[in-house]
């Protein structure tokens, strides 16, 4: 299975570009998230040099995201470089489980390697197994209870275009589709 990064950045840009005003850009260093500003009309997911795995780590962080915080820089939250202590990798940890387990989801629909990221290589010894259950263990309550809106149409779009070899327009209809019925729901 190839995944090639201008079909993440079209189906997603497909999907989200004329009502979210978003777009996925593929960045040349560390992750970001820019609301639109007076330069720019449209609100940018960045991911990191190009990888895969960054592009749907980030569109988890941007689907759980609500309305205020999409109106701030990467989403108004505090990131700790690498080199955290033991206290701050658990704070760390905590936040990182729900759009981990997103990311998780995603990679199972388009068939793509899922590793948990601790992202601490400069600390102290971080257990990533511990770590991995509690993401799967919130990937498994998403499917139980729920995947929020955004990253539901998402991840259908994604089934549609690696697991039903959808072409890039069906399958971003198909995601469509799901958030029109979600939105109809609520009405």
């Amino acid at each position: 299975m190839t995944h090639r990064l201008d079909d993440i950045i079209a189906l997603f840009d497909g999907l989200f570009l004329s009502r979210y005003r978003t777009r996925l850009i593929s960045g040349e260093d560390e992750p970001l998230y820019l609301p639109a500003d007076d330069v720019v009309p449209y609100h940018r997911v960045i991911f990191a040099h190009g990888f895969y795995a960054s592009a749907l780590h980030e569109i988890s962080h941007w689907c759980i995201a609500g309305d205020r915080r999409r109106q701030l820089e990467d989403y108004g939250y505090w990131y700790q470089p690498d080199g955290r202590d033991a206290e701050q990798q658990q704070v760390f940890e905590s936040v990182e489980v729900a759009p981990q387990a997103l990311e998780l989801l995603f990679s199972r629909a388009c068939l793509h390697p899922f590793n948990v990221s601790v992202d601490n290589l400069g600390g102290p010894e971080v257990d990533r197994a511990r770590f991995r259950e509690r993401v799967e263990a919130r990937a498994a309550r998403y499917e139980a209870e729920g995947v929020p809106t955004r990253a539901e149409a998402f991840r259908q779009m994604l089934k549609a275009f690696y697991q039903q070899q959808a072409s890039r327009t069906d399958a971003i209809h198909i995601g469509k589709q799901w958030l029109r019925s979600r939105q109809e729901l609520r009405v």
